[in-house]
């Protein structure tokens, strides 16, 4: 690291958890993030201020009047924008010493492999069961740890899926893919702004923590925020060695 970084990640360093080893590992990591909404919007910052050294932006949509309500990588300014041009710009404002791919597309299977294969870390920050499940059989695939969350109305949901572990369970173990599960939008649901950007902060959290090989992963626990009473649950998760993704696996 040159003296610039040394003094940007000085915050980081002075943890002896993390230390110049684990920010070096961050600076070295590539994070793909799928989503550039609610959650995709302090996932990203918290990562680019802390130092990931490359984040993939993958999201098709365009910004929106009423997405800013929660969605803090976005401005008034930037409306029209797409997504994830306006999320590049907030990014890179706040750290320029990084490198912000952003990528204006709804991947298929075959681009979330590629994609997938290219990262330290995945961050599903996306807001549909379709996507989910591409982007966990990805990582399953390449053994990429996946950090997922999920926000609507008052409550929030948050795991790590690691495909390196044998004892931890993939996505589908958890909402199997061949079941039906409703999915719920914003736009009919609503969602309390904050509860995104706790949700969303902690996905960075996570992320960080496996890139920079500190402490123990949410890897085969689900937790659960109820935001209206602020009380969290923390779920014992399972791997399911029947689970058509990743029974074989590993």
């Amino acid at each position: 690291m040159n003296d610039d970084q040394l003094l940007r990640y000085s915050r980081h360093i002075l943890l002896d958890e993390i230390g110049i080893e684990g920010q070096q590992r961050a600076l070295a990591a590539s994070a793909l993030i799928i989503g550039a909404g609610g959650l995709g919007s302090p996932a990203a910052l918290y990562l680019a201020s802390a130092g990931i050294g490359r984040i993939v932006l993958v999201d098709d949509d365009e910004v929106d009047l009423t997405n800013l309500q929660r969605q803090v990588l976005h401005t008034t300014a930037r409306v029209g924008q797409a997504k994830v041009a306006s999320g590049r710009t907030a990014l890179l404002a706040i750290n320029p010493g990084i490198d912000v791919v952003a990528l204006r597309e709804r991947a298929d299977d075959a681009r979330l492999a590629e994609l997938v294969g290219q990262a330290s870390v995945v961050l599903d920050c996306s807001d549909n069961f379709a996507t989910r499940h591409a982007v966990n059989r990805a990582c399953v695939a390449h053994k990429v740890p996946l950090v997922s969350g999920a926000v609507i109305r008052f409550d929030g949901q948050i795991s790590v899926f690691d495909a390196r572990r044998a004892d931890s369970p993939c996505y589908s173990c958890l909402f199997p893919q061949d079941q039906h599960f409703e999915d719920v939008a914003c736009s009919t649901m609503g969602v309390f702004a904050p509860l995104v950007g706790v949700v969303g902060a902690m996905q960075a959290a996570e992320a960080l923590k496996l890139v920079m090989r500190v402490g123990q992963s949410l890897a085969g626990r689900l937790l659960l925020l109820d935001g209206r009473a602020m009380e969290w649950t923390s779920i014992g998760v399972a791997r399911n060695a029947d689970c058509p993704v990743c029974g074989c696996a590993g």
